[in-house]
C-alpha cells in the first residue's frame, strides 16, 4: 500500500488533483477541497482518504505526514511537537453522511513536551481545559472500539471516565495543571500517549483506524481530515466569532452576528455587533461572505477565527432558519447580479414558505423567557399578538374603548367555533383562536380571506371569560401570541411578543411575484374578495380578477345587520321590499368600489348563500342591539320572548343543506332581485365614467338546471311572474338610459348532483366555478367543521389520505372532471374555475390545469402562493417535455 497517494495536503492556495476521486474524502474533505479552490482562508488540512482509513491501524502513516505537518505549520506559523509555539490539531471523522455519529477530536499535540508552550499562550486554566477536551474524544473512540469488540468491562470504564471528565468541564475553573492531568489519566491510554506531539497523533490515528474496521456499517467510505486549531484567545489581535452572510430576518445585505476579543468561542463571553470588529477584518468577512454566498446560492452561516492578526475560515454552512423575506430577498439579489436566472429563483421557493412574507414574523428573541405551549391545527398561517376576548361583541367594545384611550387595539378573538355573526370581529382582530373544526372551518376560511392568523386548539377547554390550554389560564384581557408556520407546528406564546411587520414592497414579493407571473401561460389566479379594500390589495399580488365575492359577508356591517335583519322579519312582501330598497343603495356603493378598483376585471358575484337565520341576533347583546334599532326606526318592536321565537321559528337543523343559496331567491325572489339592480347600477353608473366592466353573476347552491334556468330567464305561471336577472337587467339598462354591456350568468358546482348534470345546467349557465368546500361536504359527507373531532383516528388508522379540506379527494376531483367534460359538450366555450379554499394549495394546482380549468381563485394573500404553485408546474411540465420555458413580460 502506497500511503502517500492517498494522503492529501490543501490550503487555500493548493487544492486537489481534478482527476481525484472525490468521493473517498468524505463530506467534510470535499467541502475544504471546495473552499481551497475558491482561494478562501481555510485553515489547511491533510485529508488521509478512504482508501486508506481502515488499515492504518496496521500501517504508519507518520513518514507520510510528519513533512506535510510541517509544510501546515508553515502556514499557520507554528511547529507540530514544538515546546515553545506547538501546532495542535483537530482530527475530523469525515463520512459520506451529512448526520454520522463520530466523536470531535481537538487539541491532539498537546504532550508533556508542549503543554508549557501552549499554557504561555492561552493560560493553564484554558490549557487544562483543554487536555480534558482531548481526553473526552479520545475516549470516546475507546469506547466505540469496545462496544463494537462487546467487551463489557471496558465500556463501564470508558463510560465513567467520560462521566468524570464532563464534570471537569463543567468547572468555571480547574484546579489542576495540564500536565497533571495528562499524569492522572495515563493508566487508561495506550503506553506513552503523553510522551510527544508525534507518538499521540500516530496511536491516535490507529485507535480511529481500528475503530472503522470494526464497524460493520462502515461502507469504506469514511476519510480522516487533520486540521490544525487556531485560537482566538492568543493575545489582542485575536477574536473569535460567527455571523449570517445578511440579516436573516429582513434579508438586508449586511453582516448579522457577534465577535468576541481574546476569546476562543463564544461560550459565557460577551460580545459584539460584528460590524463594529475593525475596518480591515470586516472588509474581508463581508469578502468571504457575498463570496460564498454567490458560489452556494444560499445565506450563509460562518464561523471564524483571528489568531494574532491572521483570519481563518473555520467553518460555513447554510442557514435553515432565515426567514421568508431574507430568502426572496437574497433570491432576487442574484437574480439582479445575473448570478441566477428567473427560473432559478422561482424554483427556489415553496409555495407554502410565502405566508411568512404576508403576515408578521415573531422577533424571536423576544419570546426567549415566555411560556408557551406547542400543537394545534394551522388554520391560517402567520403570527399574531393581541388581548384575548371571547366574544365577538366584548372584543369590538374593548377595541373601541382602546381607540379612545390611545390604547393597544390588538385582540385575537378565542372562541369554540366561528360563525357568520363574528365575521366582524375577525375582520377587525389580528387572529383566531378556537377549538372546534380544522383548515376548512368558518374561522380559518374567513381568516384567510382577511389576512388574519387562525389556529386551532381542540384540546384548548372555554368556560365564559376564561380558557385554559395546556394547564394555563387565559382570561379575558391577556395578551398571548400566536405563531402558526404553514411547515411546522404551531405555539402559542402566553404574553405579547415583539412582531416584525412585512411590506410587500421593501419585502421584495411584488418583484418576486412579477418574475413568478412571467412564467404563467394561459391559467391563472383571481381573488376572493368582498371589498375595495380587498380587490385592490388583490390585483397588487397579482390576481387577475374576483372569483368569488361573497355577498353575504357584506351586510354584517354594524350599520347594516340591523336593517338586514329588519328585512328578514318583514311581515309582508311589502314591508320585505321596503327594506330591501335602503340595502339596495349600499350595495350598490359595494359594488361600484369593486369593479372600480378591479379596473376593467372579470368579478364573479356571488349572489346571497348563507342560511337567513345566521343573519338573526344570537345573544343577549345583538337582541338588545336590534330591538333599540326598531325603537330609533319608529318601527314596531318585539319584546326579547318574541324575537327569540321569531329566530326560533326561522332555525334549521341542517342549515348548510337547507334553506340557502338560490332556493332564498325562489322563495324570496325580491331578496336576489334587490342585488341584481345594485349590481347593474354599479355597472352603468361606471360605464358613464368610461370605466369598464366584466360581470359575472353566480347562482348558488344550484341542484338542477331548473332553478338556474328561472333564475336567469324568469318564469311565468298562472297569476304570477317571476322576474329573471336578465329582465332585470334589461329593467336597469333601460331605466338608466344605458348601453348594453358584457355580463355572464353561470353557477356554483358544489352538489354532485350538480357535477353530474353538468350538461343540462350548462344550457343555460356561461360558467362553472367549482365551490370545492362544500363539494367535499356533500360529496363524502364530512362535515369541514366537525370532522376534525373523529379525524386523527382516520389518520393513524390510514383510513384516508389527508385532508380533504384542504387536498383534493380523488372522488371530488373525478366529479370535477365529470362536470368539465359534461359541461364543455353543451357549451364548448365554458369558462370554468375552482373557487374553494383548495384553489390555493399547491398539491392541487397541476390537476386544476391538466383537468381543464381556466384559473383558480383564493384568498387575496393566498393569491402570491398560488401564482407560485402554477408558474412551478409550468416550468415543471416544460422539463418534463425537454424544453425552456421562456419568462414573458409582465405589465
Amino acid at each position: 500500500m502506497k500511503l502517500s497517494q492517498s494522503i492529501h495536503f490543501l490550503s487555500n492556495t493548493e487544492s486537489l488533483k481534478k482527476n481525484i476521486d472525490k468521493t473517498i474524502l468524505g463530506i467534510r474533505g470535499r467541502q475544504l477541497n471546495e473552499f481551497s479552490e475558491l482561494g478562501l482562508p481555510v485553515v489547511p488540512g491533510i485529508i488521509l482518504d478512504a482508501s486508506i482509513t481502515q488499515a492504518l491501524h496496521q500501517n504508519d502513516p507518520m513518514p507520510v505526514l510528519l513533512p506535510l505537518l510541517k509544510k501546515m505549520g508553515t502556514v499557520v506559523k507554528k511547529d507540530f511537537d514544538s515546546a515553545e509555539n506547538p501546532l495542535l490539531l483537530k482530527l475530523v471523522i469525515s463520512s459520506n453522511l451529512v448526520i454520522a455519529n463520530y466523536p470531535t477530536l481537538h487539541n491532539f499535540g498537546l504532550a508533556k513536551n508542549t503543554i508549557t508552550g501552549f499554557e504561555e499562550k492561552v493560560g493553564k486554566d484554558f490549557a487544562s481545559h483543554e487536555v480534558f477536551f482531548l481526553l473526552r474524544g479520545l475516549f470516546s473512540i475507546q469506547l466505540s472500539i469496545a462496544e463494537l469488540q462487546a467487551d463489557e468491562i471496558k465500556i463501564g470504564v470508558y463510560k465513567d471516565l467520560l462521566n468524570k471528565i464532563s464534570g471537569e468541564l463543567k468547572k468555571e475553573k480547574c484546579t489542576e495543571t495540564g500536565s497533571a492531568v495528562m499524569d492522572a489519566y495515563q493508566q487508561y491510554l495506550p503506553e506513552g500517549f503523553f510522551n510527544t506531539a508525534e507518538d499521540q497523533l500516530k496511536i491516535t490515528i490507529q485507535l480511529i483506524s481500528t475503530m472503522l474496521s470494526l464497524d460493520p456499517d462502515n461502507e469504506n467510505d469514511v476519510a480522516l481530515l487533520i486540521q490544525p486549531l487556531v485560537y482566538g484567545n492568543y493575545d489582542k489581535e485575536s477574536f473569535s466569532g460567527k455571523f449570517f452572510s445578511r440579516n436573516i430576518v429582513t434579508g438586508e445585505k449586511k453582516l448579522q452576528g457577534m465577535f468576541f476579543q481574546e476569546k476562543f468561542d463564544e461560550v459565557d463571553a460577551d460580545g459584539k455587533d460584528i460590524n463594529e470588529i475593525k475596518p480591515a477584518y470586516l472588509k474581508q468577512l463581508e469578502s468571504i461572505a457575498w463570496q460564498l454566498e454567490d458560489h452556494s446560492k444560499d445565506v450563509r452561516e460562518i464561523r471564524f477565527t483571528i489568531e494574532a492578526g491572521k483570519l481563518w475560515l473555520i467553518e460555513q454552512k447554510s442557514v435553515e432558519a432565515k426567514s421568508t423575506i431574507a430568502l426572496v430577498h437574497f433570491l432576487l439579489d442574484l437574480h439582479k447580479r445575473g448570478i441566477v436566472d428567473a427560473e432559478y429563483v422561482v424554483k427556489n421557493v415553496k409555495p407554502g414558505q410565502l405566508n411568512e412574507i404576508l403576515h408578521p414574523v415573531i422577533n424571536t428573541a423576544s419570546v426567549k423567557d415566555f411560556q408557551c405551549s406547542k400543537g394545534g391545527i394551522a388554520g391560517a398561517p402567520g403570527a399574531a399578538v393581541g388581548r384575548v376576548y371571547f366574544s365577538a361583541d366584548s372584543l369590538i367594545e374593548a377595541q373601541r374603548i382602546a381607540r379612545l384611550q390611545s390604547a393597544d387595539t390588538r385582540c385575537i378573538l378565542c372562541v369554540p367555533a366561528s360563525y357568520a355573526g363574528d365575521v366582524k370581529a375577525i375582520e377587525v382582530s389580528t387572529g383566531v383562536l378556537s377549538n372546534e373544526g380544522g383548515y376548512s372551518a368558518h374561522a380559518s376560511v374567513v381568516s384567510r380571506q382577511y389576512g388574519k392568523i387562525s389556529l386551532v386548539r381542540p384540546d384548548m377547554k372555554i368556560m365564559a371569560n376564561k380558557a385554559v390550554i395546556d394547564g394555563v389560564t387565559i382570561k379575558e384581557g391577556d395578551y398571548i401570541t400566536l405563531q402558526v408556520p404553514y411547515y411546522g407546528e404551531s405555539t402559542v406564546y402566553f404574553g405579547a411578543a415583539e412582531l416584525i411587520e412585512p411590506d410587500p414592497k421593501t419585502s421584495g414579493l411584488l418583484d418576486f411575484i412579477a418574475l413568478t407571473r412571467s412564467f404563467i401561460q394561459n391559467f391563472h389566479v383571481r381573488a376572493n374578495a368582498d371589498s375595495p379594500r380587498d380587490a385592490a390589495l388583490a390585483i397588487s399580488f397579482g390576481a387577475e380578477g374576483i372569483g368569488l365575492c361573497r355577498t353575504e359577508h357584506m351586510f354584517f356591517n354594524e350599520k347594516r345587520i340591523n336593517i338586514f335583519r329588519e328585512m328578514i322579519l318583514a311581515e309582508t312582501t311589502e314591508d320585505r321590499i321596503e327594506v330591501l330598497k335602503r340595502l339596495q343603495k349600499v350595495q350598490m356603493e359595494d359594488f361600484y368600489g369593486i369593479f372600480k378598483a378591479m379596473e376593467g376585471r372579470e368579478v364573479t358575484i356571488r349572489l346571497l348563500d348563507a342560511p337567513l337565520h345566521e343573519f338573526l341576533p344570537h345573544n343577549e347583546a345583538e337582541l338588545e342591539g336590534f330591538i333599540e334599532h326598531l325603537k330609533k326606526a319608529g318601527k314596531k318592536t318585539l319584546s326579547k320572548k318574541a324575537l327569540l321565537d321569531e329566530v326560533a321559528v326561522r332555525a334549521e337543523v341542517n342549515p348548510m343543506l337547507g334553506h340557502r343559496g338560490c332556493r332564498i331567491a325562489i322563495s324570496y325572489p325580491e331578496i336576489y332581485a334587490m342585488q341584481i339592480r345594485a349590481i347593474f347600477e354599479a355597472a352603468y353608473k361606471l360605464q358613464k365614467e368610461k370605466i369598464e366592466t366584466h360581470v359575472e353573476i353566480m347562482v348558488p347552491i344550484i341542484m338542477n338546471f331548473r332553478e338556474l334556468k328561472q333564475i336567469a330567464y324568469g318564469k311565468k305561471i298562472e297569476g304570477h311572474a317571476y322576474l329573471g336577472i336578465r329582465a332585470l337587467e334589461k329593467e336597469v339598462r333601460e331605466k338608466l338610459k344605458a348601453e348594453p354591456i358584457d355580463f355572464k350568468i353561470g353557477t356554483m358546482i358544489e352538489l354532485p348532483v350538480a357535477a353530474l348534470s353538468a350538461a343540462e345546467i350548462a344550457r343555460y349557465a356561461e360558467f362553472f366555478s367549482f365551490g370545492t368546500n362544500d363539494l367535499t361536504q356533500t360529496t363524502l359527507g364530512l362535515s369541514r367543521d366537525d370532522f376534525n373531532n373523529f379525524m386523527p383516528d382516520y389518520t393513524l388508522y390510514d383510513l384516508i389520505d389527508g385532508n380533504p379540506f384542504a387536498v383534493l379527494d380523488p372522488g371530488v376531483r373525478e366529479l370535477i372532471s365529470i362536470a368539465i367534460e359534461r359541461g364543455r359538450l353543451t357549451r364548448p366555450d365554458i369558462k370554468l374555475g375552482l373557487c374553494g379554499e383548495q384553489g390555493a394549495r399547491p398539491e392541487n394546482i397541476p390537476f386544476c390545469m391538466e383537468a381543464g380549468l381556466h384559473y383558480v381563485s383564493c384568498s387575496s394573500y393566498s393569491v402570491p402562493i398560488a401564482l407560485l404553485a402554477i408558474a412551478q408546474a409550468e416550468l415543471e411540465k416544460a422539463e418534463n417535455e425537454g424544453r425552456k420555458l421562456t419568462p414573458k413580460k409582465v405589465s
